[in-house]
């Protein structure tokens, strides 16, 4: 058993006060770089699954990882600090980053685990100071986006399965620690919600709030 603790946080609607993924899309179309008309209906559409708990992974990925492969990385890097200024930074509460603080604070291994992929997310987790990020990873072929993903998208099951795999890799599990938190907002992340010794329900949907009552789980908000 380690002495470490282990703070796992979800990014989307629970460190940020909304969603990268989805106004990441709306960005690219304010940026006149996707077609408002075919591209605002279909990420409308993937966002009301998710929430719904119905979301195709795998579809969706195809969907939000393709405008990274008709652009090349150098000005899809300059595009995402223009994002974070404009989009992101004001998501970021101040809430947040003192929850972030007090783990760091207490040496706890910090990790984000996201559904949103990587290109979008690894930026604003290290904004909050937070170094471990597992999302889900788009493909890259001789340093340019495929428009593919690589490995366990990090949704529902897949997020048990990718911080299994990245503990393991670094010679852990979740069992060598004594207290393991999870944040977040959605009933998306029951999963691995259950696993952890200190599940937080943040700013929770309506399944989680009902889930975390009926189990006593700590309720908070980061608003």
């Amino acid at each position: 058993m380690t002495t470490q603790n282990l703070a796992l946080f979800d990014l989307d609607n629970t460190l940020l006060a909304g969603d990268s993924d989805y106004n990441w899309s709306l960005f690219l179309i304010s940026e006149g770089l996707l077609d408002a008309k075919t591209h605002h209906d279909r990420n409308e559409q993937f966002y009301a699954d998710y929430k719904a708990g119905q979301l195709n992974i795998v579809e969706f990925l195809k969907f939000q990882l393709k405008p990274l492969s008709e652009h090349p990385k150098v000005f899809l890097d300059e595009l995402h600090l223009k994002y974070m200024q404009k989009v992101i930074r004001p998501m970021m509460t101040v809430k947040a980053q003192n929850l972030v603080d007090k783990h760091k604070a207490a040496g706890d291994l910090c990790v984000v685990i996201t559904a949103t992929n990587s290109f979008v997310t690894k930026p604003i987790a290290t904004a909050y100071g937070v170094e471990h990020l597992i999302g889900s990873d788009p493909e890259m072929l001789n340093g340019e986006y495929t428009g593919g993903v690589t490995g366990v998208p990090t949704y529902k099951e897949g997020k048990v399965t990718r911080i299994k795999q990245w503990l393991a890799e670094r010679g852990q599990k979740l069992s060598d620690f004594e207290t393991s938190y999870f944040y977040s907002d959605s009933h998306n992340d029951l999963a691995l919600m259950q696993l952890v010794t200190r599940p937080v329900a943040v700013d929770a949907d309506e399944i989680l709030t009902a889930y975390a009552i009926e189990h006593v789980w700590p309720q908070i908000s980061l608003r």
